[in-house]
């Protein structure tokens, strides 16, 4: 784990486009079947980052995040120009965490190698299934030939590496998904996300599932799995530090921890969020989501942003909670008050952790057990009343 704790400012790029739609997906991507300006993309990307740099005034940047979408469908040239503009509006010290997002099916060697010469450092990939039946379900372009693949370039050409997999899909077992697990966990590095399938509105999925195509496993046996993976996961050395999120210690995600650790950062690209403190009031900054509109925006007046708020001390101290409590490490019970302008409620407080939903950390933080991670919102609702 980090010890400075710091929350840091991190900078994400979107990357909006992808080969095709995940059933699963509810993020912002889009399909093209034409092909993308890239050179016309990256002037977009350096004239918002110029403006966001206006916003922000000077900072030290601590990490970078290259997400999607897809951004392994990016030229390493691409890639090369957008993190030479965050060099160019901030300070970006030698040796940050760079990430870059990838799918095992738009993997080459000469491209990542490309992106290793331009900065990268990191690379997420996202694998999902070790079985080809599964990823075939999950809407994937790869099979499991390919991630094996991908794993074994990224591991030779990148310091770092982490790969995803969905968990708690229809029909899976705790035997098959321990076994799973096992597999992966042979082929990680230092890092692995692993995200229990989640249904979401709008989605293929949310459709097929309302209409009983498919079925997920039910919360007492999504709860199994979730503690049995936990318990994989520590015994190899991988251990849990935010509810999906698993590392050696040390090789945490600095810009995820970023955000869990309610830093600030700036985000640039279609349908991109950001958090920073602008003129001492925290403000949140929304692009716009369909590309070629944020395209044209940023074209004629230097960002695409069509949304955004200036939280409230009280929406930080929500947000903050909210965050912070997904981290094994908790929250800093003196921040909290800093935002909120009162300690917790010591009632509820008592309650939960008379429940064994919530533990003390010394005297001066809190985190969700084990138990309460799994109904963390509501804890974090409970919390914040």
């Amino acid at each position: 784990m980090l010890l400075d704790r710091s929350p840091g400012f991190g900078v994400y790029i979107h990357w909006p486009f992808c080969a095709a739609k995940c059933p699963y997906c509810d993020f912002n991507s889009h399909v093209r079947h034409q092909p993308v300006d890239q050179e016309r993309y990256a002037r977009a990307f350096e004239a918002e980052l110029a403006t966001m740099r206006e916003r922000t005034g000077p900072r030290e940047v601590t990490s970078i995040f290259l997400g999607g979408g897809t951004p392994s469908l990016m030229k390493p040239e691409t890639v090369g120009a957008v993190l030479d503009a965050v060099a160019k509006n901030w300070t970006v010290p030698a040796g940050i965490e760079v990430t870059l997002e990838a799918n095992p099916s738009s993997v080459e060697a000469e491209r990542f190698r490309g992106y290793r010469s331009a900065g990268v450092n990191r690379v997420s990939l996202g694998v999902q299934a070790l079985n080809d039946r599964d990823l075939k379900f999950l809407g994937r372009l790869h099979n499991v030939e390919e991630a094996l693949h991908a794993i074994g370039l990224a591991r030779e050409i990148f310091p770092r590496l982490s790969f995803d997999l969905i968990y708690a899909r229809p029909g899976q077992t705790p035997e098959a998904w321990e076994a799973e697990l096992e597999e992966a966990i042979g082929y990680a590095a230092d890092h692995l996300s692993l995200y229990q399938l989640t249904i979401e509105e709008g989605t293929p999925f949310h459709m097929l599932h309302a209409a009983k195509k498919f079925e997920i496993p039910d919360g007492d046996h999504a709860a199994d799995l979730y503690q049995l993976t936990q318990e994989i996961t520590a015994a190899r050395g991988l251990p849990a530090y935010e509810i999906s999120n698993h590392a050696k210690p040390g090789a945490e995600s600095r810009h995820n921890l970023t955000y869990w650790r309610y830093g600030e950062y700036v985000g640039v690209g279609p349908g991109a969020h950001g958090r920073f403190v602008e003129k001492a009031t925290r403000v949140v900054t929304v692009a716009e989501k369909v590309p070629e509109t944020w395209l044209d925006l940023v074209e004629t007046r230097g960002h695409g942003v069509t949304g955004g708020e200036i939280l409230t001390r009280s929406e930080e101290a929500d947000e903050f909670l909210l965050m912070g409590l997904r981290l094994a490490e908790g929250i800093d019970l003196a921040r909290y008050e800093q935002y909120s302008g009162r300690a917790l409620p010591s009632g509820r407080l008592s309650i939960l952790q008379e429940e064994g939903l919530v533990a003390s950390i010394g005297n001066s933080r809190l985190r969700a057990t084990p138990a309460g991670m799994i109904v963390l919102d509501a804890v974090v609702a409970d919390l914040a009343r």
